[in-house]
């Protein structure tokens, strides 16, 4: 009986029925996985389970197939001496299709978050950072695969990783404004200070509308129609103020003074007047908020005081502060109340008369 095993014809025979075995083993894995990726897909509560399972479908064929060829390559006779270059050749075969099924796996996940997750999400983090992750992640995952071929191979990577660090190092060093700008972006999309509409203003800087934040750079729309690109690293390290935030109507707090002369009970009534005028009149001013007034002191030429209301947003302050001040100056004029301009009263001692000629004071 181990005579007829022996048999170099019979092992040969029993090799590539192992092969074949395995070959259909593949083939049906394959037809099986696509069918159940196909079925699941459907249901859009396993949508994420479809997409690994169909990316995992391939590298599990191939997987299935080499370790077919290794089987067989074992039983094949007259390959003694090659053994253990065929068992690296076919470690090396099977880490690679590793490496691809998770990198195919990784891409799955995020193509399935980039579809399913991201359009709900109110934050831009994940639109920003997704496609730099789907770019690097799989570059990590490859890379590690080859150093694990490597070692496999017999390399001593140990100076390989030390020559990666050093040069890694010295690409950080050289890309080190880029990489400000990246880590800022990133700081600044997950604090979420701002978003993409708002309003904002930067210290010293300019102030507009926030178009778009990227990994390396904030675009903002100023009020001249322009964009202004501004450096991440930049916009975190500046006092920033966002008028959209956290809500979008704006207090109007406006200062006025009327003369000392003036009955102020009778400032007062006349300016909330105004003010109440222009909430119902005007669609830029926010209609829940209450009114307010207040003299604010004695000042040099005017009794000053101040109104306070609400626009709905910075835009539309404008246009409510321009109403008030014109509704203000026509109703004053019309009720008699004086704003008055500087005045300087301006005391001096009299100087003594003139000396008069002789005979000047009888005349």
């Amino acid at each position: 009986m181990l005579d007829i095993f022996n048999d170099p014809t019979l092992q040969r025979w029993i090799a590539l029925g192992v092969f074949a075995a395995f070959t259909v083993l593949a083939a049906a894995h394959y037809v099986v996985v696509r069918f159940i990726s196909r079925r699941m897909r459907k249901s859009r509560a396993q949508s994420l389970a479809a997409d690994v399972t169909r990316a995992v479908a391939r590298a599990g064929t191939l997987f299935i197939f080499t370790l077919g060829a290794l089987a067989a390559l074992e039983v094949w006779p007259g390959l003694d001496e090659w053994r253990g270059r065929i068992a690296r050749g076919v470690l090396i075969v099977l880490t690679a299709i590793t490496t691809m099924g998770a990198a195919n796996v990784f891409n799955a996940v995020v193509g399935w978050y980039t579809v399913w997750i991201a359009p709900k999400t109110h934050s831009r983090v994940d639109d920003t950072l997704l496609p730099v992750a789907r770019r690097v992640i799989p570059v990590l995952i490859y890379g590690m695969g080859g150093l694990i071929i490597l070692q496999t191979l017999g390399v001593n990577i140990s100076p390989l990783l030390g020559g990666i660090g050093i040069s890694g190092l010295a690409v950080a060093l050289g890309l080190q404004p880029t990489l400000s700008n990246f880590f800022a972006g990133t700081n600044v999309l997950t604090e979420g200070s701002f978003s993409h509409g708002d309003y904002i203003e930067l210290q010293g800087g300019p102030a507009g509308y926030v178009e778009s934040v990227d990994w390396r750079s904030t675009k903002i729309r100023t009020w001249l129609n322009n964009y202004v690109v501004i450096p991440n690293s930049v916009l975190a390290n500046t006092i920033m103020v966002n008028y959209s935030r956290p809500d979008p109507r704006m207090n109007i707090l406006l200062y006025c003074g009327v003369s000392y002369d003036c009955d102020l009970a009778r400032v007062n009534e006349v300016a909330l007047e105004v003010v109440r005028q222009v909430i119902a009149a005007n669609d830029e001013a926010d209609k829940s908020a209450e009114p307010w007034f207040g003299f604010e002191r004695f000042g040099d030429s005017n009794v000053e005081f101040w109104v306070f209301l609400q626009a709905r947003d910075r835009i539309g302050s404008f246009v409510v502060t321009n109403d008030l001040v014109k509704r203000l100056h026509a109703r004053f004029r019309e009720e008699g109340i004086e704003i008055n301009y500087p005045v300087r009263k301006v005391v001096y001692d009299a100087p003594p008369p003139p000396n008069l000629p002789p005979g000047a004071r009888g005349s």
